[in-house]
Order: C-alpha cells, then structure tokens, then sequence
C-alpha cells in the first residue's frame, strides 16, 4: 500500500500515514481552507487500509491547534480505528499535547471518552521541539 504523506503548513497538519514503516502520525496546525477535501485523502487511505492493516496499528496525534471543522475529522479518523479495534484488529491511539496546554490535554482526554479504542496520553515541552 502506497504511503500517503503531506507536508504541513501554518494551516494544514503534516499527515504520514505509512503502513510499510508502520507510521502513523497527524502532527501540527489544523485549519485548512476545505477540511472536508483536506481528511477526504486521508481518511480514503484509512479505508483503504482497514482492508488489509498492519498487525499492530499505533496513530499519534500531535496537534497544537485544530479549528472545529478539523476536531470533527479527527473523531472520524479515530472512529475508523475503532472500528478496527471491533475488528479483532490490535490498535492504540497517542494523543500529544504541550505540558503547558491545559485545553490540548482536556481534549485528548474528551476524545478517549468518545471512542473505545486504547488511548495514551503523552505530554511534551515545546522546548524540546
């Protein structure tokens, strides 16, 4: 399966979706103009990837901001992993947030309430970016 990478911008997040590698990762600013085309590429390449995933699926988002259209695909993603996970599929969600950004971790912890996957919570210091 091709791999589906996309360099991020101040607007759209930086997506490396690579089953060969095993990378899974969602990292940045999410506000792009047509959210709806944005994910639309990348949540093909998850259906796509359901058909045949990797024995162990582990998706980290790294996010420092997401507008309300993107948390919206960020469920949708995170619900096509649970909907592996019903599968018998072994999955496991990483949410990162800044040690310093109380509303990135409340979120991280909202969407662990909303779905049934595994879910880690990891803080990090943006000094160490």
């Amino acid at each position: 399966m091709e791999a589906l990478h996309i360099d991020g911008t101040k607007d759209v997040p930086e997506v490396l979706l690579d089953a060969a590698k095993g990378i899974f990762k969602i990292s940045g600013r999410s506000c792009p103009e047509n959210v709806s085309e944005f994910y639309g590429q990348v949540l093909r390449w998850m259906d796509a990837y359901t058909q045949t995933p990797n024995p162990k699926t582990v998706i980290d988002f790294k996010l420092i901001y997401y507008n309300t259209a993107s948390a919206k695909m960020i469920l949708t993603i995170m619900q096509k992993i649970e909907g592996m996970k019903e599968s018998g599929m072994d999955v496991k969600i990483r949410w990162h947030y800044p040690d310093d950004d109380d509303d990135m971790q409340e979120s991280g912890e909202d969407y662990a309430d909303l779905i049934e996957v595994p879910f880690e919570q990891i803080s990090y210091s943006l000094d160490d970016e």
